[in-house]
């Protein structure tokens, strides 16, 4: 009984052996990075994003070609890149470039920023003293309930609008959208530079992009701490699968090697840097 007991423990050992001795023997011919084709300020298909230029900077490091494969984030996103094989063939790429910490679907690195939610509005519209969310929540009720404001559903801007009575306000959008040339910056790039909102809460990276995109009207960008009850900031890291233990020490020790590069990089792209302050107790 003992020996049965054991069986699994060893076929597990001999598995884990198996993954590391495979990742010892294969060379990496490339950087072959999971991306989404149409998601920036993060990655495109043309190379523009934040990840794209991290991805660059990782593979002059490792003297190594970057690759992509391309599939839409939203539609089971990690099955479909990095953990995707068919019988007899290799995975068609290695790394996420973007994860939270916490991750589950993938072996998290350390990681390398934090940002949070941003309040994103028009200057000249009555807001211009908004510093804060809590300068937002002391306005006016009748300037309050005049508001336009566009989040996208199931995101921590509806709970936040939900927990202050701002409901009514809020102009949902879908997160979960099945249009391929639907991005998520179209929020602020389209409809908020339009005048359709008035405001939007949006993922600081997607606030700071396309608020400096968008020339006229001039959008201020107001980072949100997070509070009891919402979350607003997050740790970003990436990921690789399971079993490659090497390989996720290779790519920590490039996070930290090329740390002022990356740095450089995402201010570069406007993303809100925030510290653990934004780290409020959430229960």
């Amino acid at each position: 009984m003992k020996q049965l007991a054991l069986a699994p423990v060893v076929a597990l050992a001999l598995l884990a052996g198996a993954a590391w001795a495979q990742e010892q023997s294969a060379p990496r011919q490339a950087l072959r990075v999971c991306q989404d084709p149409n998601n920036l300020p993060f990655s495109n298909v043309k190379g523009e994003g934040i990840e794209n230029r991290i991805a660059e900077l990782f593979g002059k490091a490792l003297n190594l070609p970057v690759t992509y494969y391309s599939f839409p984030q939203r539609l089971a996103f990690i099955r479909n890149t990095l953990r995707y094989k068919l019988p007899g063939q290799d995975y068609p790429c290695d790394i996420v470039m973007g994860v939270p910490t916490g991750f589950d679907q993938v072996s998290v690195t350390k990681p390398y920023y934090r940002s949070t939610y941003a309040l994103v509005f028009p200057q000249g519209k009555g807001l211009d003293g908004v510093r804060s969310g809590e300068d937002f929540l002391k306005l006016e009720r009748a300037t309050l309930e005049k508001l336009r404001i566009g989040i996208y559903d199931r995101s921590p801007a509806s709970d936040w609008l939900a927990k202050h009575g701002l409901v009514e306000r809020g102009v949902p959008y879908k997160i979960m959208n099945a249009d391929p040339d639907q991005y998520p910056g179209e929020i602020v790039e389209k409809d908020l530079a339009a005048g359709q909102i008035d405001a939007a809460i949006v993922w600081g990276p997607i606030a700071g992009y396309f608020a400096k995109r968008v020339t006229s009207p001039v959008l201020r960008v107001v980072p949100l701490k997070s509070e009891p009850g919402v979350k607003f900031d997050y740790q970003m890291a990436m990921g690789v699968r399971y079993g490659e233990r090497e390989w996720k020490q290779q790519i920590e020790g490039l996070i930290e090697s090329r740390g002022p590069e990356i740095q450089a990089i995402l201010r570069e792209f406007g993303v809100p840097l925030v510290d653990e302050s934004f780290a409020a107790k959430t229960n």
